[in-house]
């Protein structure tokens, strides 16, 4: 079977194309990719040819939201066997040299380096292919009876876990999760597995809110603003990435409560009501990717703590990339979707 890729050449320019056989260095092993997930920075590359500050300057394999089979074990011994099932942590944390950072937490590592992501030159290639060389260390082996479709949300929920852990415990704590987009559903999902007395998920879009509220989840139209003043929930979970969003999060929280921004902002001054923040005396932290937590994850999966039901919505061949992403583009229509590369 011909080895294909998702190829991102620029803006508008999505290809699958055949890509040569992985030859991988001694510390990397080959991986039969069995599904990936479209991410939004995917989306980006292919809308926008950037993704914030990354702009594709050379064609770049697309996706970091993997899972697999190892097929060739790496050189040097290192990593699962052939044969071991696998989720892919994409983070290689590299230090700059020159800027602090807390070396417990790799998610904030200066020069980093993501599957996927045209940050730097040449860019990082991603794992939308039939067969790929990664890492040894990248490769997590999914416990007994963990399907290969679930252990493709991994990544993600690694996400929606950091940001909830970043508000501490959440355990019979109210929670309110702005954007019901498949991080905002996993964040939910996350909270509710954590203990989280109430959890409610806001969004525009009809669908979405569906899909919450098979899980048990509250759900509220992000348009009725008097209604999210009204939650004052102890934790609001920023994941949308807009700035409606950010004034609803602010809105949304109790005084001398939380609010996690998780949503990725637009470059520059991003305009919020910081003065009720002042006022009500909240904490607003940051959340970036994540760090060791994800085994903890891909348990979490396994075993249900994490319900991911309802959350993939379309699974389609990888030779359909196309009007896959089309699908993942549309909210209203769609959640996580993803490829099938088998």
């Amino acid at each position: 079977m011909s080895n294909i890729a998702v190829v991102a050449h620029a803006a508008d320019d999505l290809r699958v194309e055949e890509i040569e056989e992985p030859r991988p260095a001694p510390g990397e092993a080959i991986v039969e990719v069995a599904y990936g997930g479209i991410c939004g920075s995917d989306l980006h590359y292919w809308m926008h040819g950037a993704a914030g500050a990354s702009v594709l300057r050379e064609p770049m394999i697309l996706g970091h939201e993997v899972s697999g089979v190892v097929s060739a074990a790496a050189a040097d011994g290192t990593g699962p066997a052939v044969g071991a099932r696998v989720a892919v942590h994409p983070l290689t944390p590299h230090d700059d040299g020159r800027t602090p950072w807390p070396h417990e937490h790799p998610n904030l590592a200066p020069a980093s380096t993501y599957l996927g992501s045209a940050m730097l030159l040449p860019h990082t290639q991603g794992a939308f292919a039939r067969r790929v060389a990664l890492p040894a260390r990248m490769l997590h082996e999914l416990p007994a009876g963990m399907d290969l479709r679930t252990a493709a949300l991994a990544e993600p929920a690694a996400v929606a876990w950091h940001g909830v852990h970043q508000a501490g415990d959440v355990a019979g704590r109210t929670v309110a999760v702005i954007g019901a987009g498949p991080i905002g559903q996993l964040v939910a999902s996350v909270a509710q597995g954590l203990g989280a007395s109430r959890v409610t998920v806001t969004d525009l879009h009809e669908r979405p809110r569906e899909i919450a509220a098979a899980r048990g989840i509250a759900t509220l139209d992000a348009r009725d603003a008097d209604a999210i003043a009204a939650l004052h929930a102890d934790v609001v979970i920023e994941s949308s990435g807009t700035v409606p969003g950010l004034g609803a999060a602010v809105s949304a929280a109790v005084r001398g409560g939380v609010v996690v921004m998780l949503g990725l902002q637009r470059a520059g001054e991003v305009p919020a009501p910081i003065a009720t923040a002042i006022t009500r005396e909240l904490t607003l932290r940051g959340s970036f990717r994540f760090g060791a937590e994800f085994d903890d994850v891909i348990e979490a999966l396994a075993t249900g703590r994490i319900d991911v039901t309802g959350i993939v919505s379309d699974v389609m061949p990888a030779e359909h990339a196309l009007p896959a992403f089309a699908l993942a583009a549309d909210a209203s229509r769609s959640c996580k979707v993803l490829l099938e590369f088998r």
